[in-house]
């Protein structure tokens, strides 16, 4: 079944023949670049866009995963959207028009026919405004149109003996901020900080929500007990304080996508 789900991805990355793919660095964008780059060669090319609310070390991710795997890539820097400043709840709808509108001038202006992303079946389902902003843009989106989910994706990346088949998912650091709340960049580098010692830590995929110098902390709930215990305990309570929370929580519910959305909000 996933093997057919390829070969129709495949045959749309043919019939696409000369495109930009919108490459972050993750698990699905990866893939649709190393399967674009193996089927096109020189008629694709990876950009990676730089904001100041993405990870240093997704752009290092990104960087380290073309060049290993000898694929064209491009890092463009982009400034901070002022339209999304606050935060607003249609932040990722903004944004997304924003910044895969400078991926189309990019795809004009260096003879690049279309701009695909790395969007998957499972994301046609789920909250994802970005989704109707690409749409509007006439970005393609050739995993989703394939029906590969992101555990097919992953099957895929293993099959391959890739290690990024096993990388957590990652979202802008903007989805740790309340909504209606003005972004900062001391907030952004406290939250990229705080993610980057879990990270470094031994808990991969652990989110830290910002409330103000409180931070929310959301990880799987396998890892409760380790970091409510010593040492662990105390070591997390004091890396937080050194990057600059005063108060710092664990959340019970544990880690879940988009937990500011709506339809996540608990009474």
């Amino acid at each position: 079944m996933t093997e057919n789900k390829r070969d129709k991805l495949d045959r749309l990355l043919i019939d696409l023949n000369s495109f930009v793919v919108g490459f972050s660095g993750g698990v699905d964008s990866s893939y649709l670049l190393l399967r674009a780059h193996s089927l096109l060669k020189e008629k694709i090319t990876g950009v990676t866009l730089s904001t100041p609310y993405m990870p240093d070390s997704e752009i290092e991710e990104a960087t380290e995963f073309a060049r290993a795997h000898k694929i064209s890539h491009r890092i463009l820097d982009l400034s901070f959207p002022e339209p999304i400043r606050n935060n607003p709840p249609d932040r990722c709808y903004i944004c997304k028009k924003i910044l895969f509108g400078q991926l189309l001038g990019f795809a004009a202006d260096n003879g690049f026919s279309h701009v695909v992303d790395g969007s998957n079946a499972d994301d046609a389902n789920s909250h994802r405004p970005g989704i109707r902003a690409l749409k509007e843009l006439g970005v393609r989106s050739p995993l989703m149109e394939a029906g590969l989910t992101k555990q097919d994706i992953r099957d895929l990346l293993a099959a391959e003996g890739l290690n990024i088949a096993s990388k957590p998912s990652m979202a802008c650091l903007l989805t740790r901020i309340p909504y209606n709340t003005a972004v900062t960049s001391e907030m952004i580098l406290m939250v990229e900080q705080a993610e980057d010692f879990f990270r470094t830590s031994g808990y991969p995929g652990t989110r830290v929500r910002i409330h103000g110098d409180l931070a929310r902390i959301e990880c799987h709930p396998a890892n409760f007990s380790k970091m409510t215990q010593s040492p662990d305990r105390e070591l997390i309570i004091s890396g937080l304080k050194k990057i600059g929370f005063r108060y710092v929580s664990l959340d019970l519910e544990g880690y879940r996508s988009g937990s500011y959305d709506p339809e996540n909000t608990r009474p």
